[in-house]
């Protein structure tokens, strides 16, 4: 009774009062009426989404006052010192390495810009998983880097809570929490029944009650300290979670929660039954305690290592059985989960509900709280196998695996905190447990050797758990715990776990295995190899790299050779799962050896930085045996890859042999295999060793000294790559010295060169290159020499240029002449590049390199011999590898076989040989010291070599040598009976032996170490193959017979080298007896072939005096060399493949030269937007005056000819809308980006604005058509036309617009707009303008100069007027078109007119009051041809004497526009009438026609517009005489316009002052030519009315602070007529053909020099006064009157709006793009969290126009209209189809022109000088100026579309 009156009543006051209960001592009354109260307003029966209970909690909880006070009040006892913001995907945050001690350290925004971080390693980044701020947290990163708030500890002296202030939450809040953790036990289902909707309903529902709890924790320390009392008392979660036993909803609530406990133990509840049944035996074997591995172990075995069959006796399974430590292990990892706690079962249900959002950032917001953060710890890894459990399940694992790592790196990167969970709750058994039953999913049986008996599991790369990296937040976890060293020390102590964890890696060892495909091509490509080599590298390599970081001093060692010893153990149970016994099976491979690498990468840490021995860790010869097949065959199968043996496996198999040798996977890869391959070099047989590389590479039967030879593997185009690709590996094997020697910094330094000799690289991807490890390039490590520093003294920065084309380069690193000298390392260059192509490039580079440096000029470098750093002691013996029988028979086959010409050997081969000698003779190995002379006879137990050093066995001569051929062979020819045998050949073998080749010492070979193998072996009986060589001679089916032949060979490996130089240097005799004296050492290091031998020559007779002896006889014979037999005819027509190659690629850089000096040649004619030549090339009217007819050539068809009527010409335009003019301001001061809410850009002062305003002005009050004709439009939305200067027929372009259409290849350009791209220099292009028949007779006549009095002239030019008024026909006649008949030429001009129309928007044509009127339509066409005019004074630089030259195509501008004016003013016959009335008032003042509005007063109107107007409507072609009349007429109207605008900046003062000095001059001969007189006389007129000055005395003159002096006045009077000087001038230039002037002293003479305003007789050295240029025809002083008048006339309110018309300035600054901040992280900051002004939302991808600033949505639908997106929109608005946008997230513009669109590149770069693009790097990003101003010329010279490349259409998507 009592609660529901409680809840009548108003929620505040009850909330009072109840407080107000609870504070006295005994306050169980109020307790009880609290408790009926929350009875009835949680009830958890009610619907969720009911808000009534949440409003009821805040009043409680705020006891009585309001909830936001309450708040405020808490926070003020906030005591936290963390700052732990936490926030989800997609959130920008930063991490430094400089500050941070763990790797996962970031901060937020705030507190990273509030601490001192200038200089650090630091990068901005967007959060993938989600996150939480560390600052503040000592554990995770250096004091140094916290902000101002967290360094200080401010929460330390916050004051302590008052008790009742949080009495009433202590008191709500379990209630609350229990209500939530009904209605999640309520509305789960198990998901086989449920659908993930029925979740999310439930969810969402709970919305606002999450929300509040996330509210709470917000509140600061004090409110979280309740709340982690609440979460983890178990008191109360005993109290309240079971539920009273009568209420029924409670009670079915707790059943459910129950039954779904009960599976989430990581075996389900059955399972368990059945195991505990099959192992009777756990309990005493393992001790009660061993439960949970006890378990597993059973578990696991079994599938690791598959049983035999019962009767097999003791199997695999048993055997291997790891023994448990005895200590107690906590079983609970299997077993279901119990809860003590409410923070244990929100846990539960958030992992249950798959981590929604708002949960985990409840949980994480409550972490600064330390109690918190330990129980929350524990709970977290209590759970971490039900997680993965679920994981696996999900549907949604992605997101899934974000929010579980969300959470799980603010755990574990703490090191104390793992430290705590590793040693309470054995985090790391659970860990590898868990990881271990995840795989256990996937696994398949191994196909890897012996199919059918293989007993060993691998993982299935095509299951889900693999393909979709859903193990990655275990691993990462596991990975992250790994790190700390207390943690890894635990691990590496822990010998069950390393156990389990070895057959963990197992599962990956030989995965993803290939078999070659020999019949035809596989069907299906399987992709899984992405999987493999992520799951190697993220699952095995990480977890070793991080056990190694600690395996790094004296006091470790027990650690590596534990790791050690289990890792032989796990590959002894390996080999004897799959059946291997010693030879691999053939064509198969896998890339994954895991446990070879792990062993190989322990045993380098050991030697490397323990001082461990290295023989102590090594097993019996014959494991090392084994273990080397696996790696040897990866590289054989690289090298039969690359030679194409396995084209039949697709394009992956490559891909595979690629991310082998890739930089992110070399040094957990391909580094360990070859190390593992040196260690077993260094301690087997080395004859063995070799013959085992030749087998594996298929190539032993090409190494005979007979000419022919059968192949019973390899094709014959494959054996040269495979013999190519063994001596290479023999040469990378003996030479790197990666793990064998080299320091830290030598690596880097290695890897460092060879990446940049391959090309110039960008730091960026310079970084991504180098490997990881054993460098870390994050931070410094101690000792070692930093990234940066290495970079500078191997490297040289370039900075990032221009091509005037227009590809921007990025800054880039090259290396320093003296490492091209030095340190080019071609086998280092070899090991590392991932394309084959690169060894190329980096070869070109080092030969220019030489070339330039004039050290070797002549032929092609050969690759340089670079010194060793030296051996470790502990791997002298791989020097024996260079120093036994069997490579030195190699070797001497192989020269002897080069020396021949024998098929298949190149000059790789030759230089493969000859860096193994001279490596042989660099490396000696010790024991043979006393080995100078030549040894005795009797231990020569071989029929070859007397020794095993090289240094003696080169100048040992052989002299036959058998061999067996086919019979068909050449050598069988000769004659039969060679001489006897000589010793060389003695041999006291079998007959097998007899035969001193190779092939028969290989079989020997393998005989011998076969019997080593298989006397442990307990199959033996089944396994030894006869291994004999006739076997392997004859495959089935070969016709021809082998039989045996002697050669006569008599030659020393010496002899051979010198063979050899004579043949390369093509030289009888090219090395002298005395040749050895005259050399000079040091010549050597850089050369060909021929140097190469030489050196080692030199080297030989050096550090031997029986070689050096040796060559000066051989040398001092030199008979010319016996022309050796060729082999057979068939070879002579085979020239060498390479040599075939060579010269093809030869004759195709012949002809790509010739093509590129074509292009050039003509780029610099037609491209070149700033070379003054242009002017030449486009000056038609100049070049061709004396000629009779112009004539035109066709780039399609090639004829040349005139354009006529019939079959007109037409030259290649580009029609394109422009806004640039518009943009144009008042000042030169650039506008600057907002980047501040105070900051603004206002639009209203642009040309654009200005203009719009000035015609709308005379609209009001002015007679429309006279408007019309006294402005020009096309400032926005102006239509601008380019060419490049090519001419076609217009028909040939309309069969080429057809095929283009019917091309389906076409990208980037729209044909059915009618683009196309010119067909001869390919620049865009939209339309075709017709070239006027000509008749250049006429032309003459032009130029004509004239004596005619001025007023002669203008008669004349009146006359013309008339004319044009009275016959209109004339006109047509005039203009050379008889337009009476449609002809061809007439219908293309209409075409090309429309198309001029359709270029811009409706909006920018129509002005008039009656749309598409004569009035507005002529309107339109003079605009273009000012529109182009003007462009071209801006692209001039603003002038005409700047000299910049125009932009290619608006040259032809006007020129073209006579071809079309004329046209239009014949289809509007009414424009004549217009053009009368005009006339009529400009050179008869008194005419004017009656109309309801006065025509427009002339002093209102546009000089430079109505000079146009002019010109265009008189007869064509118009003299040059007339030209000029007209322009010094109109000059003088201009002159009065600008003294009655500076009239009007006057103060009445000095208006007085002026007009009474003026007017004692009026009288003065010159009056009519002196500025006073005509100024006085200006104020006179116009202060006949009070309103035209009174008026203006509202506008804040701008220069009304200084005094006009007559120096000023004369400036400004020139300044205000000088654009309409340029633009005459201009005009002239393209009419005439005159040369525009270059410079005088002055712009303003020189122009009215140029239009002859200004007799030549006046110096231009006196001051040239504006004044007098005036030519006056009728009084000066009654003309002025009249225009005055015409102003004054005006009624009361026009004059008032309309006088401002009279103050203009014609002046404009050059168009710029704003001036933007020097750093990117300023605007970046402010706009990436700016609300869109439409849509009011912060847009996803937020864009900038840098043109006028405006912030848009890009690709936001918010913003769409009609369709069409925001940033298109905006493109048509700004800048009539072209925008400029910078996208604020990705760093780059994106320019839209039109219909397409293109990414230009950033003008941001980074320190490096490179783009962040998508900002995927963070590096600070500052403001490129060049890239900008290049920008900007692109946009004002609108050659956007010229220039990029790469365009596409848009779709009005953006």
């Amino acid at each position: 009774i009592m609660a529901a009156s409680l809840v009548r009543r108003d929620k505040k006051s009850t909330a009072a009062h109840l407080k107000a209960d609870l504070n006295w001592t005994d306050n169980s009354s109020g307790v009880r009426q609290l408790q009926e109260l929350l009875d009835s307003v949680l009830n958890p029966e009610k619907p969720a989404a009911d808000t009534e209970a949440l409003d009821w909690c805040k009043c409680l909880i705020a006891g009585g006052e309001g909830f936001e006070e309450f708040c405020k009040t808490v926070r003020s006892y906030d005591n936290a010192t963390l700052c732990g913001l936490v926030w989800t995907a997609n959130f920008v945050a930063y991490r430094c390495r400089t500050c941070g001690i763990s790797p996962c350290m970031s901060l937020c925004a705030e507190c990273f810009n509030n601490g001192d971080h200038t200089g650090h390693d630091f990068n901005m980044f967007r959060s993938q998983a989600g996150g939480a701020c560390d600052c503040g947290d000592s554990n995770v990163m250096r004091e140094t880097g916290f902000c101002n708030r967290h360094r200080l500890r401010t929460g330390e002296n916050v004051p302590s809570v008052p008790r009742d202030l949080l009495l009433m939450s202590e008191m709500v809040l379990p209630r609350f929490i229990i209500c939530i953790i009904q209605y999640l036990r309520d509305g789960y289902t198990e998901p086989d029944t449920s659908t993930e909707r029925d979740l999310q309903k439930v969810l969402q529902q709970l919305e606002p009650q999450i929300s509040f709890l996330e509210e709470l924790t917000k509140m600061g320390g004090a409110m979280r300290t309740v709340l982690t009392k609440i979460l983890t008392n178990q008191q109360i979660f005993k109290d309240l979670s079971v539920g009273q036993e009568e209420n029924v909803y409670a009670k079915n609530n707790y059943e459910k929660y129950l039954s779904a406990l009960k599976n989430s133990g990581l075996v389900s509840v059955e399972e368990k039954a059945q195991s505990g049944a099959a192992e009777p035996t756990r309990g005493a074997e393992a001790g009660a305690g061993a439960g949970a591995l006890g378990l597993l172990v059973v578990i696991l075995l079994p599938i690791v290592f598959l049983k035999e069959d019962q009767d097999g006796g003791q199997s695999v399974g048993q055997r291997k059985r790891v023994k448990l430590s005895s200590t107690a292990k906590d079983p609970s990892i299997m077993d279901s989960l119990k809860h003590k706690c409410f923070l244990e079962e929100l846990l539960f249900w958030t992992i249950k509900y798959e981590f929604p959002q708002k949960m985990v950032t409840f949980l994480l917001n409550m972490l600064p709280d330390q109690d918190y953060k330990i129980t929350f710890t524990k709970t977290f890894v209590q759970h971490y196998a039900f997680i993965m459990k679920t994981l696996m399940k999900s549907q949604e694992s992605d997101t899934m695996s974000n929010r579980i790592v969300h959470i799980s790196v603010q755990l574990f990167s703490n090191e104390e905190l793992a430290r705590h969970v590793t040693e309470e709750c054995q985090l790391l058994d659970i860990m590898v447990t868990v990881l271990l039953y995840m795989m256990e999913s996937c696994l398949i049986k191994s196909e890897l050797q012996d199919e059918e008996n293989s007993r060993h599991v691998v993982v299935n790369c095509s299951e889900p758990l693999l393909k979709n990296n859903t193990y990655w937040p275990l691993v990462s976890d596991f990975i992250n715990i790994l790190s700390h060293q207390s943690v890894a020390k635990k691990f590496l102590e822990d010998h069950s776990l390393l156990m389990l964890w070895m057959s963990f890696v197992s599962f990956f060892q030989g995965m993803n295995l290939n078999k070659r495909e020999l019949s035809e091509h596989v069907e299906f490509e399987s992709q899984t190899y992405y999987a493999a080599f992520a799951a190697e590298l993220e699952a095995c390599a990480q977890p070793m790299w991080g056990l190694l970081t600690h395996c790094k001093v004296k006091e470790t060692q027990e650690y590596t050779k534990t790791v050690v010893r289990y890792c032989l153990e796990t590959l002894q149970i390996w080999f004897d799962a799959i059946g291997f016994v010693d030879e691999p099976a053939p064509n198969q491979v896998t890339f994954h050896l895991p446990l070879h690498r792990y062993y190989a990468m322990f045993l380098s840490k050991a030697v490397k930085c323990q001082g461990l021995d290295l023989d102590s860790l090594l097993p019996h010869q014959e494991m090392l045996m084994k273990i080397m097949v696996h790696p040897l065959q990866i590289q054989a199968s690289l090298s039969e890859i690359h030679s194409n043996m396995w084209v039949r496996n697709g394009l992956q198999i490559k891909g595979q042999a690629m991310t082998y040798v890739q930089s992110h996977f070399c040094n957990s890869m391909i580094d360990p295999d070859i190390f593992l391959l040196q260690v077993c070099a260094s301690r087997l047989d080395p004859d063995y060793f070799i013959s085992s590389v030749f087998e594996r590479f298929k190539v032993v039967d090409l190494l005979t000294m007979a000419s022919v030879h059968q192949n019973a593997v390899l094709d014959g185009e494959q054996e040269r790559p495979m013999l190519e690709g063994a001596l290479t590996f023999l040469v990378i094997l003996s030479s790197l010295r990666i793990h064998l020697g080299m320091a830290d910094d030598e690596i880097l330094r290695a890897e460092m060169v060879s990446q940049l000799c391959m090309n110039d690289r960008t730091h960026s991807s310079l970084l991504d290159l180098i490997p990881e490890n054993p460098n870390p390039k994050s931070g410094i490590v101690p000792g070692s020499c930093s990234f940066e520093e290495m970079l500078s003294a191997v490297a040289d920065f370039k900075a990032p240029v221009f091509e005037p084309g227009g590809s921007m380069q990025q800054g880039m690193y090259t290396p320093k002449e003296e490492v091209w000298e030095k340190e080019f390392d071609p086998i280092m260059v070899v090991l590392r590049t991932v394309y084959r192509r690169d060894v190329q490039s980096a070869m070109d580079r080092y030969s220019a390199f030489l070339k330039q440096s004039g050290m070797h000029t002549t032929g092609n470098p050969w690759p340089p011999y670079k010194e060793r750093t030296p051996l470790h002691p502990c791997y002298k013996g791989l020097d024996r590898l260079l120093h036994c029988k069997t490579l030195h028979i190699v070797i001497f086959t192989l020269l002897y076989k080069i020396w021949l010409d024998h098929s298949n050997m190149s000059e790789h081969v030759l230089c493969m040989v000859l860096y193994l000698i001279e490596l042989g003779l660099d490396n000696q190995v010790q024991e043979d010291k006393e080995d100078e002379e030549p040894c005795i006879e009797e231990h020569c137990h071989d029929s070859w070599f007397p020794g095993t050093n090289l240094l003696s066995n080169l100048h040992h001569v052989i002299n036959y040598v058998r061999v067996r051929v086919p019979e068909t062979a050449p050598e069988v020819k000769r004659e039969k009976d060679p001489p006897p045998s000589t010793s060389a050949e003695a041999s006291n073998f079998g007959q097998n032996v007899r035969e001193a080749q190779v092939f028969s010492l290989v079989a020997e070979r393998r005989r011998k170490f076969q019997e080593i193998i298989n006397r442990s072996s307990t199959e033996a009986s089944q396994v030894v193959r006869p291994k004999s060589s006739s076997t392997r001679w004859v495959p089935p089916g070969t016709p021809p017979q082998l039989v045996t032949e002697i050669l006569e060979i008599r030659e020393s490996m010496l002899s051979l080298l010198i063979k050899l130089h004579q043949k390369l240097s093509a030289k009888q005799n090219s090395l002298s007896a005395t040749w050895l004296e005259d050399m000079e050492t040091n010549s050597h290091a850089h050369g060909d072939g021929i140097t190469a031998i030489e050196r080692i020559l030199t080297k030989a007779a050096t550090r031997s005096r029986q070689s050096k002896r040796s060559i000066q006889e051989i040398c001092g014979k030199v008979s010319p060399p016996v022309a050796p037999k060729k082999n057979s005819p068939t070879d002579k027509k085979t020239m060498d493949k390479d040599e075939r190659r060579q010269r093809a690629r030869e004759r195709q850089q012949k002809l790509l030269a010739e093509f590129a000096s074509r292009q050039k040649s003509f780029m610099e004619t037609a491209m070149d937007v700033e070379s003054p030549d242009a002017e030449a090339a486009m000056d038609l009217g100049a070049s061709e005056v004396m000629e009779s007819e112009v004539l035109y050539d066709c780039v399609i068809c090639g004829q040349s000819g005139p354009s006529t009527e019939d079959r007109p010409t037409g030259l290649v335009v580009l029609l394109q809308a422009s806004s640039v003019l518009g943009h144009r301001c008042k000042s030169d001061e650039t506008k600057k980006l907002p980047t501040t809410d105070d900051e603004h850009i206002y639009p209203a002062d642009t040309c654009g604005a200005a203009h719009d305003v000035r015609l709308a002005l005379m609209q009001r009050f002015f007679k429309d058509s006279s408007c019309l004709q006294s402005v020009s439009i096309g400032w926005e939305g102006g239509v601008y036309v380019q060419t490049c200067g090519h001419t076609l027929h217009i028909d040939c372009h309309k069969s080429y617009m057809v095929s283009l259409r019917n091309d389906q290849m076409l990208q980037g350009f729209s044909v059915d707009k009618g683009e196309f791209t010119c067909p001869l220099c390919r620049q865009f292009a939209n339309s075709v303008l017709p070239c006027r028949p000509g008749r250049s007779t006429e032309v003459v006549s032009w130029h004509m100069p004239t004596n005619k009095k001025t007023a002669v002239l203008v008669k004349e030019v009146e006359d013309l007027q008339e004319q044009l008024g009275l016959f209109p026909i004339l006109l047509s006649h005039f203009a050379t078109f008889p337009f009476q008949t449609e002809s061809n030429l007439s219908k293309e001009m209409e075409s090309v007119i429309k198309d001029i129309k359709n270029t811009t928007q409706r909006k920018y044509m129509d002005y008039g009051k009656n749309p598409g009127s004569p009035d507005n339509d002529f309107l339109f066409m003079y605009s273009v041809a000012r529109t182009n005019l003007e462009l071209e004074l801006v692209h001039r630089g603003g002038n005409l004497c700047s000299g910049g030259a125009s932009a290619a195509g608006s040259e032809y501008f006007p020129y073209a526009l006579y071809v079309y004016l004329p046209g239009i003013s014949c289809f509007n016959q009414y424009l004549t009438l217009i053009l009368m009335r005009m006339y009529c008032m400009f050179f008869n003042p008194s005419y004017c026609l009656d109309d309801e509005r006065p025509e427009v007063p002339m002093l209102f109107r546009d000089c430079p517009s109505l000079l146009i107007i002019f010109v265009l409507t008189m007869p064509q072609p118009l003299r040059k005489e007339h030209f000029i009349c007209l322009v010094r007429m109109l000059y003088n109207l201009q002159y009065t316009q600008a003294l009655a605008s500076l009239s009007a900046k006057f103060s009445p003062e000095e208006r007085q002052a002026w007009s009474t000095s003026g007017a004692l001059k009026k009288n003065a001969f010159d009056a009519e030519k002196s500025y006073d007189a005509l100024l006085s006389h200006v104020i006179g007129e116009l202060s006949k009315v009070k309103t035209v000055y009174d008026v203006n005395t509202e506008v804040p003159s701008m220069l009304s602070s200084s005094v006009w002096s007559p120096h000023s006045i004369e400036y400004s009077l020139q300044q205000f007529c000088l654009p309409y000087l340029r633009l005459s001038c201009l005009l002239q230039h393209h009419l005439y053909g005159d040369k525009l002037s270059g410079c005088p002293v002055e712009e303003f003479s020189g122009l009215a020099g140029c239009l002859g305003l200004l007799a030549p007789a006046l110096q231009p050295s006196n001051p040239i006064y504006s004044a007098s240029c005036l030519d006056w025809t009728v009084n000066a002083f009654d003309l002025m009157t009249q225009w005055c008048s015409e102003v004054t006339g005006l009624s009361d309110t026009q004059a008032k709006k309309s006088i401002t018309l009279l103050v203009q300035d014609p002046r404009w600054a050059s168009p710029h793009l704003l001036h933007l901040p020097d750093h990117y992280n300023i605007i970046f900051q402010y706009y990436h969290k700016k609300a869109c002004t439409a849509c009011k939302k912060v847009p996803k991808d937020p864009a900038l126009c840098l043109v006028c600033g405006t912030f848009v949505c890009l690709k936001g639908l918010c913003c769409k209209q009609q369709g069409i997106c925001e940033c298109v929109l905006h493109s048509q608005h700004c800048g009539a189809a072209t925008g400029i946008f910078l996208l604020i997230n990705a760093s780059v513009i994106i320019i839209i022109r039109g219909h397409r669109f293109c990414l230009w590149g950033s003008v941001y770069l980074d320190a490096h000088g490179e783009e962040d693009r998508d900002l995927r790097r963070g590096k600070p990003l500052f403001l490129c100026v060049e890239r900008y101003r290049v920008l900007q010329q692109q946009w004002v010279s609108h050659t956007f579309d010229h220039i990029n490349k790469r365009w596409g259409p848009h779709y009005n998507g953006l």
